[in-house]
C-alpha cells in the first residue's frame, strides 16, 4: 500500500512529490509518456511557457534555480496590451522567464526523490473508498489495475478526473479552451502581447515570441465556434501589422477561470486538490505555475506535520492564496470590463513608453 498517490506530475504534483517523497511512500502518476529510459516527458502541455514574477519568487523560496537548458529566447521585459475595439495600446514593464515548458516540467520531475514511484503514460480513471483507505483504478496502455493508497491527491489540472468525483455538485470554475498555434518567424518580438477583443473572447488572447517562432493563443468559449474565433484573432493580428508565418503546430487544452470563491476546492476526507485542479489559477491572467508551487508547498507542510487531519491544515495554509484569488477576481472585473479598462489604459498608470529613435533622413 502507498501512503500517498499524486495524480498529475506537472509543477504542482512534481513539487509535492519532491517535498514529501523522503517521508512517505509516494506513487506519482501522469498520463503523459516519458522518453524510454529517462524522466523526460515526450509530450508538452499547451502553455505559453512564461514564468511570471510570482513564479520566479516561488522558485527562489523553494531554493531552486532554473538551469540554462530550460530557457528559451528571448527573455521578456514588457507586456504590450492592445484593446482592439477601443483602439488603445499601452506597454507595461514586467519581467518573464521564457522557458521550454516540456523541459521545465521534466526538470521538476528529475528533482523528485528516487524512492518515489513514477508511472508515466498512466491514466487515473476512478477511485473507491475502503474503510480508511482508497482503491484507485489506473490504466496503462491495455492494462487496467488497482492500487491501495491512504491519501489521494489530485494535481491533474482543469481536466481533473478526481475533482468531479470528490466534489459532486460543487461549484466549478468556468472552463475555457486555450488554443495555440506556433508560427514561423517573428520570434524576436521583445514583448508578450495581451489582446482584448470581445468579438473573440470575454477573456483574452496573446502572442509570445519563442526562439524562432511566434505563439498565437486565445482563451475561448469551448461551445461558441472556438475555431472560427481563433481565425478571427489571426486576422486581427495581421491587420495590426503582425507578421504570421506558416503554422508549425497547433495545441489545445482546457483551462479554469475562477469567478467566485466557492469555485475553489481543497479536498475532503483523505483527499486533496492542488494547482489548477483546486481552482488555484489567476482569474485575471490565467497564470498558474506560482499557484501550483504555493499550493504544493501548503499541502506538503500540512502532511509533514502528520497525515492525520492534514486537510484542515492544508486549508489553513492556503488562506493567503484565497485572499490572492479574491483580489484577482476584483482585478479581473476592471481588466475585462471595456469602459473600466479604457479608463485605466488612458490614465497611463504604470505605463512605459518604448524608445523609438527617429530614423535619419
Amino acid at each position: 500500500m502507498f501512503d500517498i498517490a499524486i495524480v498529475g506530475a506537472g509543477p504542482a504534483g512534481a513539487t509535492l512529490a519532491r517535498l514529501i517523497g523522503n517521508r512517505y511512500r509516494v506513487l506519482l502518476v501522469d498520463k503523459r509518456p516519458l522518453i524510454e529510459g529517462s524522466q523526460i516527458f515526450s509530450a508538452t502541455k499547451c502553455c505559453g511557457g512564461l514564468l511570471a514574477p510570482d513564479a520566479q519568487r516561488m522558485l527562489s523560496e523553494l531554493g531552486l534555480g532554473v538551469p540554462g537548458y530550460v530557457l528559451e529566447g528571448p527573455q521578456l521585459f514588457a507586456v504590450r496590451a492592445i484593446d482592439i475595439q477601443q483602439g488603445l495600446e499601452r506597454y507595461y514593464q514586467r519581467h518573464y522567464l521564457n522557458v521550454d515548458r516540456r523541459k521545465f516540467d521534466s526538470w521538476l520531475l528529475s528533482l523528485v526523490p528516487p524512492r518515489v514511484e513514477i508511472r508515466a503514460n498512466c491514466h487515473f480513471t476512478s477511485y473507491s473508498r475502503e474503510n480508511s483507505s482508497f482503491r484507485i483504478h489506473l490504466r496503462q496502455g491495455d492494462r487496467a489495475y488497482t492500487e491501495n493508497v491512504k491519501i489521494l491527491v489530485g494535481a491533474d489540472g482543469a481536466t481533473s478526473v478526481l475533482r468531479p468525483q470528490l466534489a459532486s455538485g460543487a461549484s466549478f470554475p468556468r472552463k475555457y479552451i486555450a488554443i495555440q498555434e506556433w508560427t514561423e518567424g517573428n520570434g524576436n518580438l521583445p514583448y508578450f502581447t495581451s489582446i482584448f477583443d470581445r468579438r473573440i473572447s470575454d477573456y483574452y488572447c496573446w502572442t509570445i515570441p519563442k526562439s524562432d517562432y511566434l505563439i498565437i493563443g486565445a482563451a475561448l468559449d469551448p461551445v461558441a465556434e472556438a475555431s472560427g474565433k481563433f481565425n478571427l484573432l489571426k486576422t486581427v493580428l495581421k491587420d495590426r501589422g503582425i507578421y504570421i508565418g506558416k503554422t508549425v503546430k497547433r495545441e489545445g487544452a482546457f483551462i479554469f477561470r475562477p469567478r467566485r470563491m466557492k469555485n475553489l476546492c481543497t479536498g475532503i476526507n483523505g483527499t486533496a486538490l492542488i494547482g489548477e485542479a483546486a481552482g488555484w489559477i489567476s482569474p485575471s491572467s490565467a497564470e498558474g505555475i506560482s499557484y501550483a508551487f504555493k499550493s504544493a508547498r501548503g499541502l506538503a507542510e500540512a502532511l509533514l506535520i502528520a497525515p492525520e487531519e492534514f486537510e484542515k491544515r492544508y486549508y489553513e495554509n492556503t488562506r493567503s492564496l484565497r485572499i490572492n484569488i479574491a483580489l484577482k477576481i476584483l482585478k479581473s472585473l476592471v481588466i475585462f470590463n471595456p469602459p473600466l479598462r479604457k479608463a485605466l489604459m488612458k490614465s497611463g498608470l504604470q505605463c512605459v513608453e518604448p524608445y523609438r529613435p527617429h530614423e535619419s533622413a
